[in-house]
């Protein structure tokens, strides 16, 4: 029952955090490039404090279920498969933590194209990383609604 609960958790923070950083990769970063100089940095401050509001708990959730989904599992599935997701989380976090953050801080003091540009580019690494704990939530999900069947 809590291996579910957890599980539960992990599927609805990873598919909301995998669908919000296709829409940042495909559409909002970007658009980033159209905003003009005069008004980046105001503009990227802004972008800093809200979007904390809208990732912070839902990356903490997944990353607090991942962990707990390798003790507490649900029945038909295997360890490995929890701990490789959870490997995924230290990359996500990681990348952010050294990647994108400093970059959104240089742009929060000035506008830098290259800076905008590289955003793009080295968010692809996240985003490729979230679609593969995507896969490995939802096949979670299939052994575990198999093994109950």
């Amino acid at each position: 029952m809590v291996g579910w609960a957890i599980l539960t958790a992990n599927i609805a923070a990873t598919l909301y955090m995998t669908g919000l950083i296709w829409f940042v990769q495909i559409v909002h970063y970007p658009l980033m490039a159209t905003i003009s100089p005069a008004s980046f940095t105001a503009y990227s401050i802004a972008h800093q404090r809200l979007t904390t509001w809208v990732v912070g708990p839902a990356m903490l959730i997944e990353a607090l279920t991942s962990a707990l989904l390798i003790r507490w599992h649900p029945p038909g599935v295997h360890p490995t498969i929890a701990i490789a997701g959870f490997v995924l989380i230290i990359f996500i976090f990681c990348r952010t933590g050294f990647v994108q953050v400093p970059q959104h801080r240089r742009l929060a003091t000035e506008y830098d194209r290259d800076i905008c540009r590289e955003l793009v580019i080295s968010n692809w690494w996240r985003t490729i990383a979230w679609t593969m704990r995507s896969a490995i939530v939802l096949y979670l999900l299939v052994a575990c609604a198999i093994f109950e069947g």
